[in-house]
């Protein structure tokens, strides 16, 4: 059985408040990592990149955009950024498409080549988490679902300031937390 491996304590502690943040901190990186590499699995195998699912998780949630607002994103070159899509455009997962009052702009789409490796990376997490709550005794299944809902409060806080000072990375996540 593989062990997570978490800093239990650090030559200074943190202490109070601080040492809390910092241990959730840990936590959730360290289950997000897990959930990452249990959906990505079969995906790689399938000869989808991380740098593909990357892509393709920002179209999801950002909708289809032209080339430059890619490399913004990923933080790249226009170049580079046309060489992924062109490798994506290969295997089937996503498309390109000149915006037809301006010839000159072409946005970046998924194809549904590359919404079923979104829904299969999305599947695998959701049985993956399905059978990690299967695991929690049913009396600590309030309580965990209470704190994952204030995170997300949180989360979505600060997202939308985020969004506020650096449009480029506002997210709709923000508009759908309840």
């Amino acid at each position: 059985m593989r062990t997570i491996a978490t800093p239990a304590t650090t030559a200074n502690p943190v202490p109070g408040a601080a040492a809390d943040v910092e241990s959730i901190v840990t936590e959730v990186a360290a289950w997000v990592g897990e959930l990452r590499c249990a959906s990505m699995g079969r995906l790689v195998q399938g000869h989808v990149s991380m740098s593909q699912m990357h892509v393709l998780w920002l179209l999801q949630h950002h909708g289809e955009m032209p080339m430059s607002k890619l490399a913004v994103l990923l933080d790249v070159s226009l170049s580079n950024a046309t060489g992924i899509i062109d490798r994506m455009a290969e295997h089937g997962l996503v498309e390109r498409v000149r915006v037809p009052d301006d010839r000159r702009v072409v946005l970046v789409r998924p194809t549904e080549g590359g919404r079923q490796a979104i829904s299969e990376t999305e599947t695998s997490k959701r049985d993956r988490m399905r059978a990690v709550i299967r695991r929690l005794p049913a009396s600590e299944r309030p309580i965990v679902l209470a704190a994952l809902r204030s995170l997300r409060r949180a989360l979505s806080a600060e997202v939308e300031t985020a969004g506020e000072t650096d449009p480029v990375h506002h997210h709709h996540f923000a508009e759908q937390a309840s």
